[in-house]
Formats: structure tokens, sequence, C-alpha cells
């Protein structure tokens, strides 16, 4: 059986190919640069803006993981070009090829569309994934953390000095990348009833998330800290600091306007209603344990 997988050399994506090699089965990837060979991973060099890469992506695969997605950019048509057309590309090649499974990696963010630019692009991919008429099967993670994650990073360095700076108060759900790259898997041939034409949000199994100062006290266990300081900043001085980011790192900014809005909202939470059946799939990786493990392999890199 041979996947089709998107995004394979970002983060989710590498969770994916390192799962995907445990269960021994034949990945074909799309990568705008030439990577190392690896077994069982054919690379198809190109990007979903390019026809005939994603046509040879998608040739007799069993199903198309589409992970890929662009999460910070200066504006709307960036984020447009490739979270929205890209996708749109990508499934005009998986009906061309045959391939009647369509996984699509989409975001919290697309539940409140209005409030970023990402989100609202997410939302516009769901709705292309939706109307393809292919076997679809839409997942909505959470906040994902694990090994080679840099946007959870900054917290844990700063949990180290015991501060960590949290957005105005509110709650999330979280989700360990090889519970999600588990997920992504298992849903390729999940029973139909339980799994085509849905949308899923995923989290590690803890009710009612995590609000945003539990979470930093977890992250402060997980680095060695009993207890940390974790002030809430109020919504203008988060404005303020994105704007200062911009300014100073332009288009490599991790705290632009866009994200500094998705994160002043105060319910990011997964919903019951949209969860996956246990039949197809639960969290194995309890976060206390899944924190702890992201800790120490941030030290064995020298990212602490």
């Amino acid at each position: 059986m041979t996947l089709a997988l998107t995004g394979a050399t970002g983060f989710v994506g590498q969770a994916v190919l390192d799962e995907a090699q445990a269960r021994g089965l034949s990945i074909r990837a799309l990568a705008r640069r030439p990577q190392p060979p690896r077994k069982g991973v054919i690379w198809i060099e190109g990007s979903l803006t390019d026809p005939a890469p994603l046509a040879a992506l998608a040739e007799s695969a069993r199903a198309v993981l589409h992970v890929a997605a662009l999460t910070t950019a200066p504006d709307a048509a960036s984020f447009t070009l490739a979270n929205v057309a890209g996708t749109a590309a990508l499934l005009d090649a998986a009906k061309a090829a045959g391939a009647r499974r369509f996984i699509f990696v989409s975001s919290l963010a697309a539940r409140e569309p209005e409030l970023s630019l990402y989100g609202a692009s997410k939302a516009e991919g769901e709705k292309l994934v939706a109307g393809s008429g292919l076997d679809w099967t839409v997942v909505r993670p959470p906040g994902v953390y694990g090994p080679r994650d840099v946007d959870y990073l900054e917290m844990f360095r700063t949990a180290r000095l015991g501060f960590v700076p949290l957005p105005p108060r509110g709650a999330s759900s979280i989700l360990h990348v090889l519970d999600l790259a588990r997920l992504l898997l298992d849903l390729v041939d999940a029973p139909s009833a339980l799994a085509r034409h849905k949308l899923f949000e995923p989290d590690d199994g803890r009710e009612g998330g995590w609000s945003h100062a539990e979470l930093a006290q977890a992250i402060g266990q997980a680095v060695g800290r009993s207890r940390v300081f974790a002030p809430h900043l109020p919504a203008p001085l988060l404005r303020a600091a994105a704007h200062i980011d911009s300014a100073i790192r332009g288009a490599k900014a991790r705290l632009t306007a866009d994200r500094a809005s998705y994160m002043m909202h105060p319910n990011w939470v997964a919903r019951s209603a949209f969860a996956v059946p246990k039949p197809v799939w639960e969290p194995r990786i309890a976060a206390e344990d899944g924190l702890a493990q992201t800790a120490a392999w941030y030290r064995r890199q020298g990212w602490l």
C-alpha cells in the first residue's frame, strides 16, 4: 500500500514518516528540495503549485494525506496560495489519479475563520475538501507538541528560567505529534461509517483541555521547575509584541499580528461532539509524559 504525503519534511510530516516506517508502509512524499534517501519513502521533488509533481505524487496512491500548510505569512494572498490553491491543486491531482481517500489536516483555527488569515484559509480548504466528491476526512488538531517542534520551544526555554508569559486567560487542547501521526494513518482504512465525510477535533484525552496557566506549570514541571511565574499579558501588549517582532524579523517573525489574534481567543479546546470514535483511534501519550519526553529531546539536541 502506497500513501501520498505532503508536508513530509515538516514537524508533523516527519512524525508521519516515522510512524509509517514503523508500520512497514510505503510513502510517496512531496518535498521542495532533494532529500536524503529514507527506507520506505519515494521522494517527489516539487511543490503544491506544480501539476506534474502532484500527478506523480498521487499516482496509484491508496490515500492522500495532506499535511502541508503555511502557518505564518505576511498577507492573505500568501495564505490563499498555499492553503487554498494548493489544496485545490492536490485534490485535482488525487481525482485525476483515481485516489479516492483524502485526509486533510486542518486546524482548530478554521473554527473561527474571522480571527486570523490562517484560520480563514484553512476553513476555505475544508470547504474544497468537503465538496471534492472524494472519501474525505478533515482533522483539526489542537496545539501539537513533541520532538522537532519549534512553536512550544520558547515556552520550554522560558520555563527553565521560571517565567512563562501567557496570552489573556483561556484554555486549549494539546496533542502529542506521535499520537497525531497515528491518527492520520489509522484513518486511511478506518470503517467508512465512522470516518468518511467526518470532521474530527482530536486531543490528548483531557476533558476541558488545559488552561494557559495549567499548561505553563506542566511545562515547568517537564523542565524541572516546581513552579513558574506565568502572568497573562494584556491584549494590547501582545499586539505590540507582534508589531515589534514583525518589524525586527520581517517575514521570519513568529509572533505576527495574525498569530496574536489567534492566541487571544479564549477557547481552543477540542469539542467532544467532534471526537474521533474510539474504535478508530485513542490518544496514547499523556501530556505529563509527552512534555517530559519533549523536554528531554530538546536537551539532547542542545535546544534547551
